[in-house]
């Protein structure tokens, strides 16, 4: 069952905005994670992991828009999960590239995080102009600011490793690309149960 308070002029404006979000996102991810092997960049490549499951989470937000209360708190939920698992990841990921060691290459991450700051930029911006956004939208506009917030630590991350020739300033940034995954998992789902709970309180009353 759809939402009977969205208009269809404003159900059709999210989704068209969900689209281009979700391609320029699945884009980014492609990107980030090619750049961030041959960069050998840890930090790109959880930025990619992230603009993946944000592609993901816009999908689940696509398919959720045009029913009821119950599937986007769902859809939400998941969507914290996700993030939550892709932190877990990146972390995994950050522990092994200190132990074996790497060579990040500086340009690289500077040039494909002004890129994608661009782009995230463009989403959040999006997003940000929707009106009645539910959980799964304010999600999404989560997302697309964690992601804009990684890129500028990206390229100072990037900066630092081209000055002090080391590879700890990208295993630093990783690190807080899957703090900030953390923080958007747990803030969605907490989101997403203070929803149910208000739709309960509104069908009980």
């Amino acid at each position: 069952m759809s939402d009977p308070t969205l208009s269809a002029s404003t159900t059709d404006r999210q989704r068209r905005t969900l689209w281009i979000v979700l391609i320029l996102n699945a884009g980014l991810a492609l990107a980030f994670v090619a750049t961030g092997l041959i960069g050998d960049s840890s930090a790109l490549i959880a930025n990619g992991l992230d603009n993946g499951s944000d592609a993901a989470v816009y999908g689940l937000s696509l398919v959720a828009l045009t029913r009821g209360a119950r599937w986007k708190q769902l859809a939400a939920g998941v969507s914290g999960i996700m993030l939550l698992l892709f932190a877990v990841a990146v972390l995994i990921d950050v522990a092994r590239r200190f132990a074996q060691g790497s060579d990040p290459i500086g340009p690289t991450m500077i040039g494909m995080s002004i890129v994608a700051g661009i782009i995230n930029y463009l989403c959040l911006r999006l997003l940000q102009k929707l009106e009645n956004k539910d959980v799964n939208l304010r999600a999404a506009t989560t997302f697309s600011l964690n992601d804009f917030i990684s890129n500028g630590g990206i390229v100072i991350a990037g900066v630092l490793v081209m000055w002090l020739g080391m590879n700890w300033p990208d295993l630093v940034v990783g690190l807080a690309t899957a703090a900030i995954q953390l923080w958007g998992g747990i803030k969605i789902l907490r989101d997403a149960k203070q929803d149910a709970r208000k739709t309960k309180d509104n069908q009980n009353g």
